[in-house]
């Protein structure tokens, strides 16, 4: 059983060039087929990630890319794809060929041309060393055992981190408001629930659930106002005219801010709202891919409270893997809850915003601060 979500993982990508054996190597660390390996360069087109368990780093996501130095028609798209792998990579493995030279395209069939060698091929180790990533060359040949040895040892550690911090403790009551409108899975709670729920039993709170109908029932029900609410983004304001103006207030989206990205900097960044002006252009970023729904929180209830507030506004919406390299047209950056990414993945796009100096802030933060209640808000 898979005991941790893949955005909790270490995420291990593998770069090379075509044909210089990532697929296969991936697969020997895993012990089955991920990828399909085939002597026909070019064989892996989009990243494939498997979720793993491996000895000495416990759960894992491995990333097998396209290859570099593809001089086919879809060459350039699948090298772009494989840069995006960049930002969510926790540890890069790079594999060098020294006798693998570049493949050309000659009549329809992939060739390699002798006395070549791989200048051409971008050097993705340096690139992920430049942006901190911890990078390991290997040479074919080398044993899986070693290779898992290196990636222990260069392999992040860091302390473990409650999404809910500071804000609970043993025998704290935590009331949960979790609408179930459309957008919420049928049957399920959606993940940041999921996850907030078992870190408060884990603790030894006392956790209380309700939807925002059942919110004034609720409170009636408690012998006492509850030590923390955290409620789903999207209905902040109705949540804040129901409580106490004493009672600690927060959303899942907060918390996954406070846990993945910089939490100053979103909330210093949800000061760039109240700039914004008719034709300011505003770039909402996703880091899932979803079919939209009518009450879709990122694509249809931010932008209707952001012309709400600041006229006719232009709204881009990226979602995925797709990140615009330029943000310089954009007033604001607002990010999802990144529920199913990486903190990698967040904090760089936290730090591309930044240096584009393009203000930067997440659904919960914006929400709390378009429903004029920022300042109440308690920060993990």
């Amino acid at each position: 059983m898979i005991s941790a979500s893949r955005m909790d993982r270490l995420h291990i990508a593998f770069f090379g060039p075509t044909n210089s054996g990532k697929s296969t190597l991936v697969n020997a660390l895993a012990g089955q087929q991920v990828s399909l390996v085939s002597p026909i360069p070019g064989t892996t087109t989009d990243p494939v990630r498997k979720t793993i368990e491996l000895p000495g780093l416990g759960p894992c996501v491995l990333i097998d890319t396209a290859g570099l130095g593809d001089g086919s028609a879809l060459g350039a798209e699948r090298e772009r794809l494989t840069r995006a792998i960049l930002d969510e990579t926790d540890i890069a493995v790079i594999l060098e060929v020294p006798e693998l030279s570049p493949m050309s395209q000659i009549s329809g069939h992939w060739q390699q041309k002798p006395g070549e060698n791989a200048s051409n091929v971008p050097d993705f180790g340096t690139l992920a060393a430049q942006a901190g990533i911890p990078v390991i060359r290997y040479t074919r040949g080398e044993s899986v055992e070693s290779l898992l040895d290196r990636l222990v040892a260069v392999a992040p550690k860091e302390e473990q981190r409650y999404l809910t911090g500071s804000l609970v403790g043993p025998g704290s009551s935590v009331l949960l408001v979790m609408p179930q409108d459309s957008e919420a899975p049928k049957g399920r709670l959606i993940l940041p629930q999921v996850q907030v729920l078992r870190e408060l039993l884990d603790r030894g709170c006392v956790p209380h659930c309700c939807t925002p109908a059942s919110l004034p029932a609720a409170l009636e029900s408690l012998s006492r106002r509850p030590d923390l609410v955290i409620t789903d983004s999207q209905v902040f304001g109705m949540v804040n005219r129901a409580l106490p103006a004493d009672c600690p207030l927060t959303s899942f989206s907060v918390l996954l801010a406070a846990a993945k990205g910089d939490i100053r900097t979103f909330v210093e960044g949800a000061r760039a709202i109240d700039t914004l002006r008719p034709g300011s252009r505003v770039l909402i970023a996703e880091a899932c891919t979803h079919v939209p729904d009518t009450e879709d929180i990122g694509r249809v209830k931010i932008p209707a409270l952001l012309r709400k507030k600041a006229g006719e506004i232009k709204v881009d919406i990226a979602a995925g893997n797709d990140f615009p390299e330029d943000l310089s047209p954009y007033s604001l950056v607002i990010h999802c809850g990144a529920c199913v990414a990486n903190a990698r993945l967040v904090r760089s796009r936290i730090r591309k915003a930044l240096l584009a100096g393009v203000p930067i802030t997440n659904y919960g933060i914006a929400l709390a601060a378009l429903n004029g209640i920022l300042a109440r808000i308690v920060l993990p």
